[in-house]
């Protein structure tokens, strides 16, 4: 039992982390204040803060996933590595832009996803995954999950950032959020980089199924879901450089290539794992 507990404690200690900066950015940056109208600027102890979390999360995700018998993996390991990485790009990209009105989203989701391996513990041992092309799949692979979801939330918080805009109701939200045009911009650096990973990893599954899996490549559904989300973002990047598209219909299609990417692998580990109890 305490063998147990200790294993779980980076997950549990970082999720409470999280949810507590999220609360902390909210009541800060985005609950109404009539002493303050205007949200201030990250401040050098809430970056440390995010940090200390971000390092705590790693160490847990590490000690989970990487052990004697092998890698063990699993959706909920999956979607807290996809939201730590999401929170690392943030973090990252604050110390380039005002990126503390995004926190009160990212951050209690960040919460949701790392507390997830302790209510879904079950975890399977990953095949070939001692191979040095596996292991560069895996991390395209996790590096392109994370980046298109974040841009999936990116494109959320513009919706948000839009719907307001029209409506003029500048709350204190709206205000601690970067300008759309920045958002924008920072959304398709984003998309460009997660639709190389994504394509390195989709070729490197298809050509080389063989040497990375032990076995030939298989038109399965995951695959589909993954070769469809390769389509809808490799339009959206085409319409965007030849057709200039952008607000609404650039936010409909980020969304739409996301959900399929994430019943790609996500979805069918947690139909697998927890509706069909196969590990």
């Amino acid at each position: 039992m305490a063998d147990i507990v200790i294993h779980l404690a980076p997950h549990i200690l970082a999720a409470l982390l999280y949810g507590a900066l999220g609360f902390h950015f909210w009541n800060t940056r985005w609950r109404e204040s009539e002493t303050q109208s205007v949200a201030g600027p990250m401040r050098r102890w809430e970056r440390s803060a995010i940090a200390a979390a971000l390092l705590i999360h790693a160490a847990g995700l590490q000690a989970a996933l990487f052990s004697d018998a092998g890698m063990r993996f699993s959706f909920s390991f999956a979607l807290s590595l996809m939201m730590w990485l999401a929170v690392l790009v943030y973090w990252l990209e604050s110390f380039m832009a005002r990126m503390e009105g995004m926190q009160p989203m990212v951050l209690p989701l960040a919460a949701l996803c790392t507390a997830l391996p302790v209510l879904f513990p079950n975890v399977h041992v990953v095949a070939h995954a001692h191979a040095l092309g596996f292991k560069l799949h895996f991390l395209a692979a996790m590096l392109a999950y994370s980046l298109l979801t974040l841009s999936a939330l990116h494109a959320i918080f513009m919706g948000f950032t839009e719907n307001a805009l029209h409506k003029h109701n500048l709350t204190r939200s709206l205000a601690s959020l970067p300008p759309l045009l920045v958002m924008e911009t920072l959304l398709f650096r984003i998309l460009t980089l997660g639709f190389i990973l994504l394509t390195l990893t989709v070729g490197s599954g298809v050509f080389f199924s063989d040497s990375l899996f032990g076995k030939p490549f298989v038109l399965e559904h995951k695959t589909l879901f993954a070769l469809a989300s390769w389509g809808i973002f490799a339009t959206l990047l085409l319409g965007r450089h030849a057709w200039g598209w952008r607000g609404k219909r650039a936010l409909r299609w980020t969304l739409a290539g996301f959900a399929l990417l994430i019943l790609a692998y996500v979805g069918s580990r947690f139909v697998a794992e927890v509706i069909l109890g196969r590990v």
